[in-house]
């Protein structure tokens, strides 16, 4: 719950294209009373915590106080969101690198990040952005033994496949329920079997819209999207920070949210401690409250055992041990 000393207090480890968006949307959500910027690059913490000080001068400004600072702030922090390590470069051929990429730069930077966060506190919920994420994930959670640890997960990559959904029904996303599940990755999958729009499932699309939904094109379509960003402006971080305070407000105001997020699972789908990975869970105040093993078709029970053995081969290229 919140500090009360300061009232709510949020962390940003890493101010790059992903962590400046998450300052930017977090000073937007007005829950926070304080936001630290923390980087190793020490000038980039500073000077975007001073631009939206200079900002707050501005109509709308939720007095938030902002500041750049190092992890003896985080001994107060009621949330810390973590963006750090470097993130793909576009090729200029259009091409889909794999996150993966990253694994042996990200781990070592995800070492020094828990290193020295852990030297001063293991109190605040740490929610992971950075890639690979589920690999991310669990080097923290269990390389370190940090409890209330999580990651954005697919989230973002359910945002994704509801807006390609409405957009393909030609109705808006609000109407739209449903998720993806698995890696934060190329082996994402669809759980179309828990799809609606409005209450009509699915495998009823075609009946009344005129619309049959494919898994596997389903699917790819959702992890091209994001490429499609990606190769047109270098980065993608608008949807990705929003997912991220989004869990921020669910863990500070303990809302009891349902979101597809990444922990390490504990015995669900027959998975103990081997993997962590995104499956239907509650975030309140403890972070990962719950996880849902809900039934899966045939296609899906095969693309999560698909996707747990790639993240595990993850795991192990970052020499996760504990």
């Amino acid at each position: 719950m919140a500090n009360t000393k300061h009232g709510p207090r949020l962390v940003i480890i890493g101010l790059g294209h992903v962590g400046s968006q998450v300052l930017t949307e977090a000073v937007r959500a007005g829950i926070f009373a304080e936001i630290v910027t923390i980087d190793k690059k020490e000038g980039v913490a500073f000077g975007e915590a001073l631009d939206h000080h200079q900002a707050s001068a501005l109509p709308g400004n939720p007095g938030v106080k902002l500041r750049s600072g190092d992890y003896e702030d985080c001994k107060d922090a009621d949330v810390i969101i973590c963006a750090a390590g470097p993130s793909m470069v576009p090729d200029g051929t259009g091409s889909q690198p794999d996150r993966t990429e990253l694994t042996s730069m990200n781990a070592k930077e995800i070492r020094q990040v828990m290193t020295d966060l852990t030297a001063v506190t293991r109190d605040p919920a740490l929610i992971f952005i950075t890639n690979p994420l589920d690999t991310m994930v669990f080097l923290a959670e269990n390389e370190f033994d940090y409890p209330r640890c999580f990651g954005t997960g697919t989230m973002l990559d359910s945002s994704r496949l509801r807006r390609i959904v409405a957009d393909r029904l030609g109705i808006s996303p609000e109407t739209v329920s449903g998720y993806m599940m698995g890696e934060h990755g190329m082996s994402a999958f669809p759980v179309l079997s828990r799809l609606t729009a409005c209450g009509i499932r699915a495998d009823e699309f075609k009946e009344h819209f005129g619309v049959e939904l494919d898994p596997e094109e389903i699917g790819q379509s959702v992890v091209s999207a994001a490429y499609d960003v990606f190769n047109a402006k270098g980065w993608t971080n608008a949807a990705i920070a929003r997912s991220a305070v989004l869990l921020a407000r669910a863990v500070l105001f303990d809302e009891k949210a349902l979101w597809p997020v990444c922990s390490t699972l504990r015995g669900e789908y027959g998975l103990n401690g081997d993997v962590a990975l995104s499956i239907p869970s509650v975030i309140g105040a403890e972070g990962v409250e719950k996880r849902f093993a809900v039934s899966l078709n045939e296609w899906e029970q095969d693309a999560l055992a698909k996707t747990a053995t790639s993240i595990q081969q993850t795991i192990k290229d970052a020499q996760v041990t504990y």
